[in-house]
């Protein structure tokens, strides 16, 4: 039998390639000979995060949609047609079965190419308000999947978010002594994980860093990802302070409570984790990250601040006497468990797999 050959599409942001990566590792769990290509671009992170994951990276011209009317945007047709025909070359080429398209401009292309060969096409949507690629793809496939229930999306099933088995089947209490060891903290005292993404986030650090002498007071401890480009200044205590962690399951298994971004691969792998967190949703484009988030708040194992309300004392009044009360802790983790889908991967790799069967001569 043919090895069936399927294409991800999901280039530019760590949001878009990640998922794409972890459903390309789930399809190979399932079909060892699957052949995975993935399209990309030079402009993004294409090339830093998809070669290490083992995948071959076919880079196409970019096309993105300007935001703004002007003479870029005039620019756009011509952009958008040099790279459906690249996206198309590269899909005859490797004789592809199927496309998997996670959103972005890549994916556009992706789409519009996989149409024009009646190829089947599947989409997956990580975020709770879809983007524009994933809005026009709904208008070429039935098969389409969302992160969570209710986002607005045509034909959406929800399955969760492709992620990787480390976080998966991470077992944070059976880890937690050699993971708090690793980054110099203590394995009796209460940790907080603080992360603005991979490039850091500067009202969180600073919220963070002013509130050290209060976390000290408390007995808290403090596993602070600052961002390789920020630097804070904390005083000395139980306050751990690194640019960056390539391995996010071992400060998760360290950690008791989480303050960060809710971007939708966050909220995901929190949930998969049973982290309970406070949410601080970058206040850009009206609010998307918020929604992200939602769920996992309703459900009670978490909680928002505003980007404009976080400081140091909000902090103290509210964050520390979380941390300090085990109960309401393992409370709140039993309900981020609850809220996971950690086989979201497979099952969509399932879906995949059957569809390139289909297709395949």
């Amino acid at each position: 039998m043919t090895p069936p050959r399927v294409v991800v599409a999901g280039g530019h942001s760590a949001g878009h390639i990640e998922p794409a990566m972890n459903l390309a590792d789930a399809v190979r769990r399932l079909e060892p000979t699957a052949e995975i290509t993935a399209l990309g671009t030079v402009r993004g992170l294409d090339t830093t995060l998809i070669p290490v994951r083992g995948y071959s990276l076919e880079l196409i011209p970019p096309a993105p949609l300007p935001r703004k009317p002007g003479a870029d945007l005039l620019r756009t047709p011509g952009r958008l047609r040099d790279s459906v025909r690249a996206a198309g070359a590269v899909l005859d080429r490797v004789r592809a079965d199927v496309v998997v398209g996670f959103g972005g401009y890549v994916a556009v292309a992706a789409y519009l190419a996989a149409r024009a060969r009646r190829l089947p096409i599947l989409v997956h949507e990580a975020n709770a308000r879809p983007g524009v690629a994933n809005r026009l793809a709904t208008r070429l496939t039935t098969h389409v999947f969302t992160a969570a229930p209710g986002v607005r999306l045509k034909h959406a099933t929800a399955v969760g978010i492709p992620l990787r088995p480390a976080i998966t089947a991470l077992d944070r209490p059976a880890l937690r002594e050699a993971a708090r060891r690793r980054f110099g903290l203590r394995p009796d005292a209460p940790v907080l994980l603080v992360t603005g993404g991979s490039q850091g986030a500067g009202t969180i650090n600073a919220a963070v860093s002013g509130a050290a002498a209060a976390f000290n007071a408390a007995g808290v401890q403090v596993l602070h990802i600052t961002g390789p480009r920020h630097v804070v200044e904390v005083p000395d205590g139980a306050h751990v302070v690194v640019p960056y962690v390539d391995e996010m399951a071992d400060a998760y298994a360290a950690a008791d409570f989480v303050l960060c971004r809710s971007g939708a691969m966050t909220c995901a792998e929190l949930a998969a984790v049973g982290l309970p967190a406070a949410y601080v949703p970058l206040p850009l484009r009206g609010g998307e990250q918020r929604l992200n988030a939602e769920a996992v708040v309703a459900a009670g194992s978490g909680l928002f601040v505003d980007d404009a309300d976080l400081d140091p004392d909000w902090i103290e009044a509210t964050v520390i006497p979380i941390l300090t009360d085990p109960e309401r802790l393992r409370a709140m983790s039993a309900r981020a468990s609850a809220a996971g889908a950690p086989d979201a991967g497979l099952t969509l790799a399932r879906h995949v797999l059957t569809a390139a069967r289909a297709a395949a001569p």
